[in-house]
């Protein structure tokens, strides 16, 4: 099992975020990773559908040797983690918006979060709150439409720009001065949220973390590789090929995307 696979999936292409930060950490891991960009966004989506989605990619994933399932997906994690965790024998690590940190971080005393409405109204995120959310004021924001402009690779458009600053200026207006980022798609929008903000707001995403989480699980399991060559990435896309080659290749630098098998 050192050489199989790490699985990761994601409603659509924005856990290409965090397959970066694993393949940093883990550059001898050979990863597989399916975005599921047919049914994104997830945040709208009922816990049920979230859950059927999400064992599906799992057992896809599985059926391909996956040692490890990492669901790079807040919403999803919210939803599906602990079914996932209760029917598969193999370390499943997940995401949550990095409250903690941000508590951590913040000087005002007032983070803002920008999430998928799903990922807001979790008991996940709920828990979060009343764990780390007590001694600073926590300010919300769902963002219907981001994650569709990512997925379309509209990073830096007039429609997105026109959203985002929709979302950040009443965070902004509110005192935060650190925003985080509570998607996965989100961190490929940083570079134009860092100029919607003008300097001097932190912006925190879990990626790194999730990342250092993998290598711990999979240590802890005796599972790491041996190798010490570089290790293969294998992208699937359940929505247009067309597309999901052209978004992959300007997220990742790569258009060798395959088709995922219905």
């Amino acid at each position: 099992m050192n050489d199989a696979p790490i699985g990761i999936f994601d409603s659509g292409v924005g856990g290409l975020s965090v397959l970066r930060h694993i393949q940093e950490e883990l550059p001898h891991e050979n990863l597989l990773y399916v975005a599921d960009s047919a049914h994104a966004p997830y945040g709208g989506k009922s816990p049920r559908e979230i859950q059927a989605r999400s064992t599906a990619l799992t057992e896809f994933l599985v059926g391909r040797g996956a040692k490890a399932i990492v669901v790079a997906c807040n919403t999803a994690t919210a939803a599906a983690i602990g079914l996932l965790r209760e029917r598969y024998q193999l370390p499943v690590i997940g995401m949550e918006p990095a409250v903690k940190p941000a508590v951590t971080a913040t000087r005002s005393g007032v983070v803002g979060v920008l999430a998928t409405t799903g990922t807001l109204k979790s008991a996940q995120f709920a828990a979060l709150l009343e764990s780390y959310g007590k001694n600073v004021r926590v300010v919300t924001q769902g963002c219907p439409g981001l994650v569709e402009c990512v997925e379309r690779g509209e990073l830096d458009t007039s429609e997105t720009r026109e959203l985002l600053s929709h979302y950040i200026e009443p965070l902004l207006a509110e005192g935060a001065d650190t925003l985080v980022l509570g998607c996965t798609h989100y961190p490929f929008l940083k570079p134009l949220i860092e100029e919607l903000v003008d300097g001097g707001v932190a912006l925190i995403d879990t990626g790194a973390a999730v990342a250092r989480q993998v290598r711990r699980r999979i240590e802890e399991a005796g599972l790491a590789t041996r190798s010490l060559t570089s290790g293969q990435i294998r992208l699937w896309t359940s929505g247009d090929l067309a597309q999901g080659r052209r978004v992959m290749e300007a997220l990742w630098k790569t258009a060798m995307v395959e088709p995922l098998p219905t």
